[in-house]
């Protein structure tokens, strides 16, 4: 026992050595963006420097919208996939912990040999006795051979001292893909209260747009059956009464694909909520307008979408991952020592395993070095590299993206809203023609012709109106998710399988 204390000492004293490298966080990606203050495209003065709103769904005024995001986040299967990777990445992180400790193991045997040929025993066994007999009890010329029976019971124990740091690296490893995986799920919880958002501005635009095709398409029959009667009076031509009623014909059929979009929406909205499609029909089958976004929206600046946004964080737990395998490698390479040790108590009878005089003990230190590997070991290490430096680019790239996108949807958002201010002023000035054209009819100066016409190209303005609400509220939607806005802290304890978007408050 003496003999091992020295090297059991020098084991932890060269337990403290962690071979490299260390890593020193994330690179300065687009420093210059993140040190400017703002973004290059927030001109629009509904546009605010302040911290984004995390549950920005919420302010687009609509409860039933608010409830479907919540749904969604609360049961869609894919946020429990996401959270069942953390899970597993726990799991790992907890086994790469166990590795750093000795394995103890309880072991009982129970052993019978048949030996051919060996004679064990010696009572009354002597040459020439005049018995004939051997230590078997048998009767013969020569030995044919004996049993033996062996019992033990004990415990078996072995332990790698972590030398060189490449247990604590693999531990350093799992640590940092349980944050990626912890961030994917925020990067999930993002893209889904995103899509929940989108499909239902969706849906209600397509419902106003089957309404107002259905007021169109009324009035064009008006203006067909009133030119059908001036026809009959000889006071219309057939020309214009068969482009009519192609008007109307095409009119028509526009109604057709818009029925068709509807149901997608409809069923696209029961599947991201986690249910069956055609169950939200009879909840979502009121046309109500198309929620429009607040007059003012935050959108804090390019610093803190770099340090919160989901996949720029989950790119950036990987590349610390990635970073800490090139250590795993390097510590594969180097010597390494395991002990293992045996306590038991046995012998040839079963009362032997309960006798403390057959105590048996043996610990055996053991060098292990694959000095010589033809390079397998530089090989690994090489490739642990290069998949540090993939993901150090791979972070680099998410960054750009996110900024790009982020400015994408700014500079959108600010062009859409000063379309729509557009289009109210003409739909404002159709609205005004057609009261003018009312009065010229009561006055007699203008036919119901004329009224009908100009009722149409108001609703052609109100129709434009209505699309540009649409895609107003859906740049807002992208704004928010290109600011990786809607994501929750999960729960402490995923271990029993719950869904982490009631553990927390939604945040940034």
């Amino acid at each position: 026992m003496r003999n091992i204390l020295p090297v059991l000492l020098s084991s932890v004293l060269l337990a403290g050595c962690v071979v490299g490298p260390d890593y020193k966080g994330p690179p300065a990606a687009a420093s210059d963006a993140a040190a400017r203050g703002g973004f290059v495209r927030a001109s629009d003065p509904a546009l605010t420097a302040a911290p984004g709103l995390a549950r920005w769904w919420e302010g687009l005024g609509d409860p039933l919208l608010t409830t479907l995001v919540d749904d969604a986040l609360a049961h869609s299967p894919t946020i429990d996939q996401a959270t069942a990777r953390i899970r597993e990445a726990q799991a790992q992180l907890g086994q790469q912990r166990a590795g750093q400790l000795p394995s103890v193991s309880a072991m009982a045997t129970y052993l019978r040999a048949d030996l051919p040929g060996v004679g064990i025993g010696t009572a009354g066994t002597a040459a020439g006795d005049g018995t004939g007999s051997d230590a078997t009890g048998q009767t013969g010329g020569e030995s044919t051979g004996s049993s033996l029976n062996f019992y033990n019971l004990g415990l078996n124990a072995s332990w790698e001292p972590d030398l060189f740091g490449g247990l604590r690296r693999g531990v350093e490893q799992s640590r940092a893909t349980v944050g990626a995986r912890t961030a994917d799920l925020a990067d999930a919880q993002v893209s889904l209260s995103a899509q929940v958002a989108q499909a239902y501005v969706n849906l209600r635009d397509v419902q106003q747009r089957i309404r107002l095709n259905a007021a169109s398409t009324r009035l064009q029959r008006q203006q067909l059956d009133l030119n059908r009667q001036r026809e009959g009076r000889g006071t219309a031509s057939r020309l214009d009464l068969e482009r009519l009623r192609n008007q109307l014909e095409s009119t028509e059929a526009e109604a057709i694909p818009l029925g068709a979009q509807r149901d997608e929406y409809l069923d696209q909205l029961a599947v991201l909520t986690g249910r069956t499609p055609g169950t939200l029909d009879a909840t979502l089958g009121t046309v109500v307008p198309v929620p429009l976004p607040p007059a003012a929206v935050a959108i804090g600046d390019p610093a803190t979408l770099i340090a919160h946004r989901p996949d720029v964080r989950a790119a950036e737990r990987q590349l610390a991952a990635s970073t800490a395998g090139i250590g795993v490698n390097r510590a594969k390479a180097l010597p390494g020592i395991r002990f293992m040790g045996l306590l038991g108590l046995g012998g040839t009878s079963p009362g032997d395993v309960f006798d403390l005089g057959n105590l048996t003990t043996l610990i055996a230190p053991s060098l292990n070095w694959s000095f010589l590997d033809f390079g397998r070991n530089r090989a690994a290490i090489r490739v642990a590299e290069a998949q540090r430096d993939q993901a150090d680019a791979t972070y680099r790239r998410t960054v750009l993206e996110a900024l790009g996108d982020a400015e994408t949807s700014l500079s959108r958002f600010g062009n859409t809203r000063a379309q729509l201010g557009q289009l109210v002023r003409a739909e404002a000035t159709a609205t005004r023609a057609a009261a003018l054209n009312r009065r010229r009819v009561a006055a007699g100066t203008a036919t119901l012709i004329d009224q009908l016409d100009v009722e149409r190209q108001r609703l052609s303005a109100a129709s434009a109106v209505a699309q540009a609400k649409a895609q107003l509220t859906q740049s807002f939607i992208a704004v928010n998710k290109a600011l990786g806005l809607g994501w929750s802290e999960p729960a402490a304890d995923l271990s029993a399988g719950g869904s982490p978007a009631a553990a927390a408050p939604a945040r940034r």
